[in-house]
């Protein structure tokens, strides 16, 4: 099995998205000493030279691959052809230069949209491409399906070590909230707080509010991706979530009562729902060993504080 050194060399790819930074920090703040982000670097993904010229000089030993686009329900409808482009070539250049370059181990994060739109609840990883999948996030989805298959086909005619994760939807501190862009968590966290702030008596949120999610807080996704890249040497992907799902409806109650908002809640049905239920079997993920730790409500709540003013949080 593969255990990270406090030495060892580490790449995140990512967009400084919440999983990017997230990862980043972690390893920043355990004293990890060559840790490398995509972003941070500023490398254009997209741009095999750059890539193989990044490997071929810094020959990473361990790669975390995210997305590189991603957004909410509207953001993948705004930005479609950007999601699938910009995902799939840079998926494509870091997996073939991780193998180029003698990579020891690369977890690629995929999501949990790659399952068909109507699927049996909760999720197999055996149910990928049962079914069509929900439209709205279509062209994201073929992007991260295709990343699951490379990494497979890697493995397969190579021996290269890839694995894959599909976590639930990520949610905590260091998340976007411009809601135009970000998961609903984010967007919903960004708007009552808002009402709170300007007084508003009502607060609009996307959709009829019936459709459920389960959400996985960030540190757990942190140590899931640790547990996962130093323990499963396995072929198959695994499902890594809560086991447990609430509506959206629920989600913005509780976000509202947290942060202090007594006003109307109204749900706007002229928007799009997405896929009504994304419930994950985590049982693989489980039966390694690994639990999540952290409770919706308690990640809800840690988000609201770590978003006040320094002065506030601290009284």
């Amino acid at each position: 099995m593969n255990r990270l050194q406090k030495t060892s060399k580490i790449f995140i790819v990512g967009h400084n998205d919440i999983i990017e930074k997230s990862l980043l920090g972690y390893f920043r703040s355990h004293g990890f000493e060559n840790v490398f982000s995509s972003s941070e670097m500023a490398l254009n993904t997209t741009i095999q030279p750059s890539v193989y010229q990044f490997f071929s000089e810094q020959r990473p030993e361990y790669v975390f691959l995210t997305s590189t686009r991603s957004g909410g329900i509207d953001a993948n409808q705004k930005y479609a052809a950007e999601f699938i482009y910009h995902n799939l070539e840079s998926q494509n250049n870091i997996l073939y230069a991780a193998h180029k370059f003698g990579v020891k181990k690369l977890l690629y994060v995929a999501s949990s949209c790659v399952y068909p739109k109507e699927c049996a609840q909760p999720i197999k990883e055996d149910y990928l491409l049962t079914g069509p999948l929900e439209v709205t996030s279509e062209a994201y989805s073929i992007a991260k399906i295709a990343g699951i298959k490379l990494c497979q086909s890697f493995r397969r005619q190579y021996g290269f070590n890839a694995i894959v994760m599909i976590p639930a939807t990520i949610y905590g501190p260091l998340g976007d909230e411009d809601p135009a862009k970000a998961h609903v968590i984010g967007a919903l966290m960004a708007k009552f707080q808002k009402a709170v702030q300007d007084k508003q008596s009502k607060v609009e949120v996307w959709g009829t509010g019936k459709p459920k999610r389960e959400f996985l807080y960030t540190e757990d996704f942190v140590n899931a991706c640790l547990f996962l890249m130093e323990h499963y040497e396995g072929e198959e992907m695994l499902n890594v979530g809560c086991g447990y799902d609430v509506t959206i409806k629920e989600l913005a109650g509780t976000i509202a009562e947290t942060v202090g908002y007594s006003g109307q809640i109204i749900f706007d049905d002229s928007k799009p729902d997405g896929t009504m239920q994304k419930l994950l079997d985590s049982t693989r993920m489980h039966n390694l060993g690994w639990k999540v730790q952290t409770k919706l409500k308690e990640g809800i709540s840690r988000l609201a504080i770590s978003l006040q003013p320094s002065d506030v949080s601290k009284k």
